[in-house]
């Protein structure tokens, strides 16, 4: 196929594993266009991704390496990409400027300070069983992601960073508009940008005036201090990132884990019985239901071979982690099922090498304090839903569930 046949994705995300089989039908990497008419490039198995998210040929930063980027101001319904790539952190930025900002941020999670973190992820999931408990009450329908799935990570990174309760729910609101990306409209694009202002303007205002032992005090005290190594609008949009990552994917595992298990009863059964590891569970979740499934965008820097097809210099890629997570190439021709006995834990889903992300270790205990505490406390779990009335966060980048409604069992 040639760049004139792009495939457009679908915005809504509605059947993410379907559409990487078609893609991956089509070859090694396929022209895609992305909500609101943005052509790119889909990598469609797990070495070729692996391959480019290493190559030091493909960049992150729109400004240096996006042939398109002194346009995007005559598309306006590319504006809602801009809160991706229009943003100066660590996901747009190549070379000596991630590395600066990535070590600002990586103190805050190193594996001592993750360990330091755990009596209270803990203690705050033992708080959320008894709030889902109290809702399930009489065979109620709950919602485990509003109830567990969301505020777990959602409270942790809140505290890591000093976030007032009264600018919990706006992040959170925050966060989802970014990730929706069913709506490329202008006044989207807008909103979105405008609430990155107020928001996080509003928890820099917070700390300056409140300093605290948070990560938010830390980088503005960096920020004040050396304005070469943070910058204002550094400052905002790295809390942008390191907050929303730090939340937003946490919920999409821990939802995605408990649907699998609840839909794979031999799997609940096999961790249950301890012939199978929670770990396992968290890395086969992360291989079939990776929290992104696919992550805009990156740059060729020059000419990129793949097999027989060329991406051309300044020419956009996404990161699929979704399809490379199941490539027959790599997991067999069994690869889209979910399987914790498979023991596979080489999947792409955190990253690898330079842009790894940095908060997969916090990540992974929060899942590990989550997922034995709930099927403990409730034995009895099942969903109150079939797996296909479930449905899809509308987005093509987010892989997860609007709402987990179970009920609780005897």
């Amino acid at each position: 196929m040639t760049v004139t046949d792009r495939i457009a994705l679908d915005p809504f995300g509605s059947d993410i594993p379907a559409e990487s089989a078609r893609l991956r039908a089509l070859g090694p990497v396929v022209p895609v266009e992305l909500p609101g008419g943005i052509p790119a490039w889909a990598p469609t198995g797990y070495d070729v991704l692996k391959e480019l998210i290493l190559d030091p040929e493909v960049s992150k930063d729109p400004r240096k390496h996006w042939r398109l980027w002194p346009e995007i101001g005559e598309h306006p319904s590319w504006g809602w990409i801009l809160g991706w790539v229009g943003v100066i952190n660590m996901l747009s930025t190549y070379g000596p400027d991630h590395t600066r900002l990535r070590k600002l941020v990586a103190p805050s999670f190193t594996h001592r300070r993750t360990e330091a973190m755990l009596p209270r992820v803990a203690a705050i999931t033992s708080e959320l069983l008894d709030g889902v408990a109290a809702a399930g009450a009489d065979g109620a329908v709950v919602d485990l992601r509003a109830e567990l799935a969301h505020p777990l990570p959602m409270r942790m990174i809140c505290e890591l960073f000093g976030v007032p309760d009264e600018l919990r729910d706006a992040t959170g609101e925050l966060i989802a508009a970014i990730m929706d990306t069913s709506d490329p409209s202008p006044e989207h694009a807008a909103f979105v940008q405008e609430r990155i202002g107020t928001v996080l303007g509003a928890l820099i205002a917070h700390k300056t005036e409140h300093p605290g032992d948070d990560m938010t005090t830390e980088l503005i005290r960096v920020r004040d201090e050396d304005g070469d190594r943070l910058g204002d609008e550094e400052l905002l949009y790295t809390l942008l990132l390191v907050i929303g990552a730090g939340f937003e994917t946490t919920v999409n595992l821990i939802g995605n884990a408990v649907v699998a298990l609840l839909t794979h009863p031999v799997q609940l059964a096999a961790v249950r019985a301890g012939t199978a590891g929670w770990d396992a569970v968290i890395d086969e979740t992360l291989r079939v239901h990776p929290s992104i499934a696919s992550l805009p965008l990156r740059f060729a820097v020059s000419d990129l071979k793949v097999g027989d097809v060329t991406i051309p210099a300044g020419d956009a890629i996404i990161t699929t982690y979704a399809a490379a997570g199941v490539d027959p190439e790599r997991y067999g021709p069994d690869a889209a099922v979910f399987d914790a006995a498979r023991g596979a834990d080489d999947h792409l889903s955190f990253g690898i090498g330079v842009h790894r992300c940095i908060g997969a270790p916090l990540a992974r205990a929060e899942a590990l304090a989550a997922l034995p505490a709930l099927f403990d406390r409730f034995p009895g779990l099942r969903l109150a839903v079939g797996e296909r009335e479930l449905r899809q966060v509308p987005s093509f980048i987010a892989f997860g569930w609007q709402e987990i409604p179970v009920r609780l069992g005897g």
